[in-house]
């Protein structure tokens, strides 16, 4: 086969990936001039047009979906055992790809990656945040953290967090001057902080407990976010009620900035989870994220008040 080819295929896996030439040159480190050119090669050699191009999309042709779907699997497998000759021959090394909900990075991902900062400085961990699922395989992740109850059963897992409550929360200031709901049923007389679900664009229904039993509430407010983080701003500024998980606001409760409303109506949720294809463990640089995780995560279950 033509050198030449061989060179450029990762360039074609990930433009079909990214589906735009832009956003493959921001991650490869070309400019897009270069990824256009590595693209027209590739379909010169083979005699194929690989990508339908318009002025706002590029998709893959037959042709190119073929090529990708042979090769994307045969690059990631030659990258992995490059990595595991790496880690045998010394430390690991490479990009570590990690998909995460945007509540995972404060309370799982950023102690992790402050530790492997330090144990391994040729491992670089790219965190991306994205409020959906998606596949992470097919997306070129090595791995992704969500709660445990959103993860496929064919996925191998690792706890990163303790389980926490869901728990709705107000400033002071909100409840002086609104009161506090009397109960479940109260709180459609409440200005609640919405929050939207950027994939299906609905909006989230409060999952409560009603005097024992579970209920899935629709809320109304002048505010929608898409960020629980942004929620609790809004909240901490004496919008209205915020649903959000505990340790997101623990600090909050503890200095008397917000307080806990219908404590009874909280929920457990089971927790945030690493997760992965059963290959993929095998990965020097996943490995050492697994250890660090799971290092961190024992400290911190040692350690009352501290979620990893």
């Amino acid at each position: 086969m033509n050198r030449d080819l061989l060179t450029h295929l990762p360039v074609i896996v990930v433009v079909a990936r990214r589906g735009g030439f832009a956003l493959a040159a921001a991650e490869l480190g070309m400019s897009p001039s270069a990824v256009s050119h590595a693209v027209r090669l590739v379909e010169e050699r083979i005699g194929q047009p690989l990508f339908a191009r318009t002025t706002r999309s590029v998709s893959l042709t037959e042709a190119g979906k073929a090529l990708v779907e042979t090769a994307g699997p045969a690059l990631q497998d030659i990258a992995e055992r490059m990595d595991r000759i790496r880690g045998v021959k010394g430390r690991p090394a490479g990009l570590l790809r990690i998909n995460a909900s945007n509540i995972a990075i404060p309370l799982a991902v950023t102690p992790v990656v402050a530790a492997m900062a330090e144990r391994y400085p040729d491992v670089t961990v790219e965190i991306v945040a994205d409020q959906g699922l998606i596949d992470i395989v097919g997306e070129g992740f090595d791995a992704g953290i969500r709660l445990g109850e959103m993860i496929a059963q064919d996925m191998v897992t690792v706890r990163m967090t303790p389980p926490f409550k869901a728990v709705i929360v107000a400033s002071p200031a909100y409840v002086a001057k609104r009161g506090r709901p009397r109960d479940v049923a109260d709180l459609a007389n409440h200005n609640c902080i919405g929050y939207r679900l950027v994939r299906s664009g609905a909006l989230y229904r409060w999952d409560l407990n009603d005097n024992g039993k579970d209920v899935v509430v629709e809320t109304r407010g002048t505010t929608v976010v898409t960020d629980s983080l942004g929620a609790v701003d809004l909240a901490l500024a004496g919008v209205g009620l915020a649903y959000v998980f505990e340790p997101l606001v623990r600090a909050d409760l503890a200095a008397g900035r917000l307080v806990q409303i219908l404590p009874k109506t909280a929920i457990e949720e089971p927790g945030l989870f690493l997760y992965f294809p059963r290959r993929a463990s095998m990965a020097p640089k996943l490995r050492a994220f697994i250890d660090t995780a799971q290092e961190i995560g024992r400290a911190s279950m040692r350690t009352p008040g501290r979620v990893a």
